[in-house]
């Protein structure tokens, strides 16, 4: 059984030493002596020694030295690769080759350091060194030792979690073993800026308190840094180094680095990993995250190596990040489905309808089929509630978006109590979502379309209206359904009356100017649309008095302005035609095609002039 002798003491105004001297016999040797006049410390076994002064150190023999990365140092390609290695060890007498990853000695060994450089090349706050005597190795040059004592120690001391939480005896529990011989002794000495420390442990407790820090901690923090004269640079890592530690920050920061690990080694950024790197940036926001810590993983690992991108639409590139995030769970990182996010689908899935793209369905498709698979192998069977969450959302949005546009769109649409019911629930669902989401997503756009006609119109505004006063309490959902019912029979009749009465008016009614001649021509197309059952009640005054100004207005068009549109290639005036004489385009560019296809002109020319202002 191994024995240790423990020595403590501070080294000029900020450095802290401990050293621990490990054996079977450690009692029984001498291993360090003090000079008191020099203000040094001598540490010492046959053929290796260090020695710490005010502002140095200096060694020779054996060992090296380790530490905790620091987020955001540079480390080797052969560690940066590894996510396991967390520690950075450094051999006396080390070179290693970038390109071939090899590691070769010397038996040069010896060197000084001061403390200013030991606390910035390596941690800010804690560095251990340690040489190693043995009687096996004394014989021994001393680049093999070192070659010996890598092969023994190194992994341990590249991976170990207690070398950053400062866990001295488990440290010496877990390297003295490895050592293999009895007459071994293993000497450690552990170095500690207690000024860093002191910052270091004050950004960390008002840090951890809510993830941010106020602006009074702000200035508390700058206080004691000019106290302690930390530069700041030491400031900037060590506040880095602390947020990063967060367990929830370091879940999303070790992921993103996972996945440009995987990026770099692939030689390109795929459409699935990009996803998922957008993804943990919106999280990082969300959970307040600094940019600093993503920032700094895209410099060092992309930094000379042009990763190519491939690239999506937007929106399908939007989409892909939210679902991607559903599977963030496994590795203990929250990625909930907010509404931010059931926003991006839902709009996603509305531009993808818009560019006739079947890629967005493909997605789902595929986050479905990966959710089953995982399920089956073990995953938590939670994940399958956020992807039903998104599958109802999608759902409304199909149902809500079919409903208004056959009302905006088709003639004679029917609806029922029920399914303005069910508009109302799903209308109630999307503002949850954002507030006026509804409209957005569905009206709003709709309702700027040159296309919606004038019945599609007061039908859309309705149910806008409609919706509102039974919410607001002031009307029904039954007098929503009878304002749209009769707002149907309007333009049912309306299309009756468009498609009889100009063949009417042309045979028999040369004159229909006069109000009698009009009345006339109403009574007896009333009785006819009776006598067929086409219709219950009389003709409302308003809808003939509507379709003879139609017809004028198609009449003046047909003989007055189009021939002179073609002739001219007078595109503005029949945008201006469109704009204000009140008729749906679709209705006028029937008329066009007609006139055209009577008169044996070229439709290639109809379809210009439509070309140059749609």
């Amino acid at each position: 059984m191994h024995k240790d002798i423990r020595l403590h003491g501070q080294m000029g105004d900020q450095v802290e030493y401990f050293v621990m001297v490990v054996g079977t016999d450690a009692y029984q040797r001498y291993f360090f002596n003090i000079v008191q006049e020099d203000e040094n410390l001598r540490i010492f076994s046959a053929g290796n020694e260090f020695m710490l002064f005010p502002d140095e150190i200096r060694h020779q023999g054996n060992g090296g030295y380790f530490c905790e990365y620091m987020f955001g140092v540079d480390q080797p390609s052969s560690d940066l690769f590894k996510p396991e290695i967390i520690n950075r060890l450094v051999m006396y007498g080390a070179r290693s080759d970038n390109e071939t990853g090899s590691v070769s000695f010397s038996d040069l060994t010896s060197g000084r350091a001061t403390y200013e450089h030991i606390f910035l090349d390596g941690n800010a706050v804690c560095n251990y060194f340690f040489f190693v005597h043995s009687s096996k190795m004394l014989s021994r040059k001393l680049k093999h030792q070192q070659e010996d004592l890598v092969k023994r120690i190194g992994k341990v001391l590249k991976r170990s979690e207690t070398i950053g939480k400062g866990l001295d005896d488990t440290i010496v529990s877990e390297v003295f073993p490895l050592l293999k011989d009895p007459t071994s002794q293993l000497s450690i000495i552990k170095l500690i800026n207690h000024k860093h420390r002191e910052y270091h442990d004050l950004f960390r407790q008002l840090y951890y308190n809510n993830k941010n820090i106020s602006d009074d901690d702000f200035d508390r923090l700058a206080r004691l840094a000019a106290e302690n004269k930390i530069d700041s640079y030491q400031q900037e890592r060590m506040r880095i180094d602390v947020m990063y530690r967060h367990p929830a920050t370091k879940r999303v920061v070790d992921e993103y680095r996972n996945i440009l690990l995987a990026c770099k080694k692939a030689g390109e950024i795929s459409t699935l990993h990009k996803a998922r790197l957008t993804r943990l940036k919106t999280l990082s926001v969300r959970n307040k995250i600094p940019d600093a810590l993503l920032h700094t993983l895209d410099e060092r690992l992309n930094k000379g190596h042009n990763l190519a991108s491939s690239t999506e639409q937007d929106y399908l590139a939007s989409a892909r990040e939210v679902l991607e995030g559903i599977f963030l769970r496994e590795k203990n990182i929250e990625s909930y489905i907010n509404h931010e996010d059931m926003l991006k689908l839902i709009r996603a899935k509305k531009s993808a309808i818009v560019n006739s793209d079947n890629s967005f369905e493909r997605l789902m498709i595929d986050a479905s089929k990966e959710c089953d698979e995982r399920i089956r192998d073990g995953a938590d069977p939670s994940l399958l509630a956020d992807l039903s969450y998104i599958v109802t959302y999608l759902d409304r949005f199909d149902n809500v978006a079919n409903l208004v546009n056959q009302l905006a769109f088709m003639q004679n649409v029917r609806v029922s109590v029920q399914m303005l019911q069910g508009v109302l629930e799903h209308k109630s669902a999307f503002d949850k979502l954002k507030r006026g989401c509804f409209s957005e997503l569905f009206i709003r756009e709709l309702l700027e379309n040159v296309y919606l006609g004038r019945f599609g119109r007061r039908k859309v505004v309705a149910l806008m209206d409609g919706m509102a006063g039974i919410e607001a309490g002031t009307e029904s959902i039954e007098d929503l359904y009878r304002m749209l019912k009769q707002i149907d029979q309007e333009e049912y009749i309306s299309i009756v009356l468009l498609e009889h009465i100009p063949e009417r008016i042309r045979s028999f009614y040369s004159k229909f100017d006069t109000k009698s001649t009009q009345e006339a021509l109403r009574r007896e197309f009333t009785d006819e649309l009776k006598a067929e059952k086409r219709i219950e009640s009389d003709i409302p005054d308003h809808l003939f008095t509507e379709t003879i100004l139609t017809i004028k207005k198609e009449s003046m068009y047909l003989y007055t302005l189009l021939p002179s549109i073609i002739s001219e290639c007078n595109l503005s005036l029949r945008e201006d035609f469109l704009e204000n004489s009140g008729l749906d385009r679709f209705y006028v560019e029937e008329l066009e095609r007609d006139y055209f296809e009577k008169n044996g002109l070229d439709l290639e020319d109809l379809y210009q002039i439509r070309k140059g202002l749609n």
